[in-house]
Parts: structure tokens; C-alpha cells; sequence
């Protein structure tokens, strides 16, 4: 059900925009029904509920496990697609899974994997769950999309910790989360009013994936193609939470930035087979203490409220070499980091498709830029809002659901 937005004062000559419907939901991991889960600093593994088998690449193992299922929440609108994201402490010897069941008109769908999540190597591998498609919905790596006449009325998320069996390990979920959208098919957006950060640049540093090219090609090919892991380590920069020397120490010496090295390695997705799965590099941001949860905006109005609070944001767009100025290459899907505004309001963004770091920074048309984000065949307006958990964001747009 899209809705459509005021006409800005001293914009009257402007189209009325269709906006796009985005909420998003956090976890409460007071409510819901717990199995061996205990709930306060966030969702803890208590006692074992159980045992399963787990096989994939490595092997099979058996591990115990402890549960937690949400309440049914009603998402106030018929959505398309859903994203869950986290944030955890998974150590070696633990990981977990996210799981969301939808309702439509039909009722209660099944319940869809959207991620297996682990920190460590050993254990399992981390990975997105395929083939996972019904008359419902089907999984597109880490977003649950309806089917067509199926839209998504309510939802319920499910996280399952796991262990060795005996084990005094103890995961523990931090954040959770889920975006809940309906964006209309629109092949041009308008230009949004701005002005709350215009004129502000935040000190982001400056990563190039390019100057890794045929680094470490086990990950998707090294990094032509980790604009994802690129992207959120320069965000994670910015906050002073990036891999340690000790860390990064099995990377080449000769490996320029080996923090995006190391973040292409834990953020790489098995099943995927790519470095790009979006709730990873936000569940990978967690693994430096950070807060992190993917969703989406409506606008570069909106963008602009983040950035003026101090936080950069991850931007995820694709477009053709003609339809962003300056951009110099086209894409079918790619992220950078808007990092602030022209005093004209142009969009600066760290692009990690860069020649090298001395080249990442910038400057987009506003118009531009906004369209090739926003429009439908793109991705909507997605973005990782990554910060330390006590840097507080800012409030969201009056008279709009919440999407953060």
C-alpha cells in the first residue's frame, strides 16, 4: 500500500512522490517463547533444549541447541519482502541460525533460513540457504521475497543458537531485527528536498577493493569483487573498530589495507559464493562490538538525517556507466559509503571502485545518485546503518513507520 508524501514547502512545483512502505522492527527478547534461551543482555544460550545433526562441507557434527521464537508482529502494510539482521557473539565453537515465517491470506507460511551464521572457520560453513522457494515466498540469498498475489501481512523471527554438546561456550545474540517492505515499481525517482547536511564531509578513511585485485581468489575472486567487505571496513574505520595487526597477520605483507582482506574472509558467504550477502557485513560489524541492521531508506532526506548525526551510511545501488556521472563504470549491483554532502547538496560518497584509496572519495549528482538507489530495478533504497551502541540515531521521519 504505498503512500504518498506531502509536497515539501517551497517545492510546489514538484510531482507528488510515491513512498516507498519501509518498517523496521527490533527483537524483544522479552516476549516470545524461549527453549533453553534466557533473555536479558541480550538472548543468551541457558541450557540445551536439544540435539540435531548439522552436515555440510566439513563434515557432519552434532550440536546442542537453545531456541527463541518472536511473537507474531503485524507489519502494517502488505510487504513484498523481508530482511532479518544481527548482531551476536558467536565464539568458536558456536553458531546460529535465522529463520522468519510469514503470514498472508493463505495463513502461516513455513519457516525460511535466512542465514547461518558463525564468526569461526572450523565449525561450520557460513552460508545462505538455497532452493528454499514454495508457493509463499522464496529466499534470494538473505531476503525473503512473496510470491506474486502473496503479500506479507505479519511475520515471526527465530533464532537458534548451537553448541558442542557439553560445552561451556556461550552465544549470545545482541540485536535482531527485521525490515518489512513494499517498494513500488518506479523506473524514476525524484529528486528529494534536503538541507540537514549540506555542507557536512565525516572523516571516513578511504579503501579501494581494486588495489586487491586476484588477492586471496578462494573468496569470489579476490577483491574486484568485495565492495560489500570494502565498504563496511571503511565504516568500521570511522568508529576505530577494525582488525587488529595480530588479526590480520596471516595477510600478505605485501597485501595493501589487510583489515579488507580480512573482512572479505568473514563476511564470505558459502552458498552465495561472494563476500556481498547483506546482513553478514552487518552481523561482521557486530563482531567488533558494533550495532548494525540493514534497511531501508526513502530518501536522501532521510540519509541526510543519519549523516548529520555522524554516521556514515553503506548504500547499495546498481546502474549503467551513463547514468551516474563520475561514476566512470557500471554495475549490475555495487556498495560505497555515503559519507556527506556538497553545501549544494551532491552526494559524497567513499566509492570503493576506485583506481586506489587516493581516488575513493567522490562527488555525485543528487539527482543521480538518488535515482539509481531508489528506483525499484535497483535495490530499493537498502543500506547498512553500522555504529558503536552508544552513539544514539537520530529520530525518523514524522508520520512514517520507523526503518530504523
Amino acid at each position: 500500500m504505498a503512500t504518498t508524501s506531502a509536497v515539501p514547502a517551497g517545492a510546489a512545483a514538484r510531482p507528488a512522490e510515491v513512498t516507498p512502505d519501509v518498517v523496521f522492527q527490533r527483537a524483544d527478547f522479552a516476549t516470545g517463547t524461549p527453549e533453553g534461551t534466557t533473555a536479558g543482555d541480550g538472548l543468551v544460550f541457558g541450557t540445551a533444549a536439544g540435539t540435531v545433526p548439522y552436515t555440510d562441507a566439513l563434515g557432519t557434527k552434532t550440536w546442542e541447541y537453545a531456541r527463541w521464537t518472536g511473537p507474531e508482529r503485524a507489519v502494517g502494510f502488505p510487504a513484498t519482502e523481508l530482511i532479518t539482521s544481527w548482531t551476536a557473539d558467536v565464539p568458536p565453537g558456536s553458531w546460529m541460525q535465522v529463520e522468519t515465517r510469514a503470514r498472508n491470506a493463505e495463513g502461516l507460511t513455513k519457516w525460511y533460513s535466512l542465514g547461518r551464521w558463525a564468526y569461526a572457520e572450523g565449525d561450520i560453513r557460513r552460508t545462505s540457504v538455497p532452493g528454499q522457494g514454495d508457493g509463499d515466498a522464496s529466499v534470494a540469498v538473505d531476503t525473503l521475497v512473496a510470491a506474486s498475489g502473496r503479500p506479507i501481512t505479519a511475520y515471526q523471527l527465530r533464532l537458534t543458537l548451537y553448541r558442542a554438546p557439553g560445552s561451556s561456550v556461550t552465544p549470545r545474540v545482541r540485536t535482531s531485527g527485521v525490515m518489512a517492505s513494499n517498494v513500488p515499481r518506479r523506473a524514476t525517482v525524484p529528486v528529494s528536498p534536503g538541507g540537514a547536511a549540506w555542507g557536512t564531509d565525516l572523516d571516513v578513511p578511504r579503501r579501494s577493493q581494486n588495489v586487491h585485485q586476484g588477492h586471496y581468489p578462494e573468496w569470489n575472486g579476490g577483491g574486484e569483487a568485495w565492495c560489500s567487505p570494502t565498504s563496511t571496513t571503511m565504516v568500521l574505520g570511522y568508529w576505530d573498530r577494525w582488525p587488529s595487526a595480530q588479526d590480520t597477520s596471516w595477510v600478505a605483507p605485501s597485501d595493501p589495507d589487510p583489515e579488507v582482506d580480512y573482512a572479505a574472509r568473514y563476511t564470505y558467504d558459502h552458498a552465495y559464493g561472494g563476500a556481498g550477502n547483506w546482513p553478514f557485513n552487518t552481523a561482521y560489524a557486530g563482531r567488533f562490538g558494533m550495532d548494525g541492521f540493514v534497511t531501508r531508506l526513502r530518501s536522501l532526506t532521510e540519509l541526510e538525517l543519519l549523516i548529520r548525526a555522524g554516521i556514515p551510511v553503506v548504500t547499495s545501488q546498481s546502474f549503467k556507466a551513463s547514468e551516474l556521472p563520475g561514476a566512470g563504470y557500471g554495475t549490475d549491483g555495487h556498495l560505497m559509503v555515503v559519507v556527506g554532502f556538497t553545501s549544494a547538496g551532491d552526494v559524497i560518497a567513499n566509492d570503493p571502485a576506485s583506481s586506489g584509496n587516493s581516488a575513493v572519495r567522490r562527488v555525485y549528482p543528487r539527482a543521480n545518485f538518488e535515482n539509481v538507489w531508489l528506483r525499484s530495478s535497483s535495490s530499493g533504497g537498502v543500506a547498512y546503518v553500522i555504529h558503536p551502541p552508544g552513539h544514539a540515531l537520530p529520530a525518523t521521519t514524522p508520520g512514517l513507520p520507523a526503518n530504523w
